[in-house]
């Protein structure tokens, strides 16, 4: 029986024949928290028995969501994760850098990699192959000093788009017409996989706008098969 790409990137990252419903551990290729939710992680992480990080050129802090800080207390925040990268040695991205999702998708994502963040739009990497999902405070300290995470394999939706956009049409109107289809928990905890002659021609963009928004449909990922494009 064929595999899904879920199936085969799980596959792949956790060395088992990783099917649907399976429990499965996988490798972690990025782990990435941003300057709202990231705090917790950190916390979380400086409590526990890890004394250093798996891989500290895998995992990354970014200070994007409040930057500038607006008020104190994102400001100490702020300070607590710029300690933290001086004491790591992980990689940062501080006020003016860029958002995390945009960064990742130009410079830290790949195909077929296992990606996970404190973030629940850690999806749109999928837009390049990579299993990206987010996930809770805890759960990403634990990927900080383990480099791994457990997971339980998504069932797959496959969204075949044929055809060309009408003018004024676009890849969000897409994804927001395929939410209203299904609403907003119907892919919940499943993975969304595109394809077709109409996303084969789409550009990195586009398909970077529609797994974004995978999430609004409670998609546990949302997938698109890497090409040249």
């Amino acid at each position: 029986m064929g595999k899904t790409l879920a199936e085969k990137i799980l596959s792949t990252k956790s060395g088992c024949d990783a099917r649907a419903g399976d429990i499965i551990i996988a490798k972690a290729d990025l782990v990435f928290i941003q300057d709202t939710t990231g705090p917790l992680t950190v916390r979380q992480f400086q409590t526990s028995s890890f004394k250093r990080l798996a891989n500290r050129q895998k995992t990354a802090l970014f200070l994007d969501h409040a930057a500038p800080s607006p008020n104190y207390g994102l400001s100490n925040d702020h300070t607590l994760l710029r300690h933290f990268a001086q004491q790591t040695g992980c990689l940062i991205f501080d006020v003016g850098d860029g958002v995390c999702h945009q960064i990742v998708a130009e410079s830290l994502a790949k195909p077929v990699d296992v990606i996970i963040g404190a973030d629940s739009h850690t999806v749109t990497a999928g837009a390049l192959g990579a299993f990206a999902t987010g996930m809770g405070s805890s759960d990403v300290a634990i990927a900080f000093g383990l480099g791994k995470t457990w997971l339980r394999v998504p069932e797959s939706i496959k969204v075949l788009v044929s055809g060309n956009f009408p003018e004024g049409v676009y890849a969000k109107d897409l994804i927001l017409h395929l939410i209203g289809q299904i609403g907003a928990d119907g892919a919940t905890y499943k993975a969304l996989e595109f394809s077709g002659d109409t996303v084969d021609n789409m550009s990195v963009s586009a398909r970077l706008t529609i797994a974004n928004m995978s999430v609004e449909a409670g998609a546990k990922v949302g997938l698109f098969p890497a090409d040249k494009t």
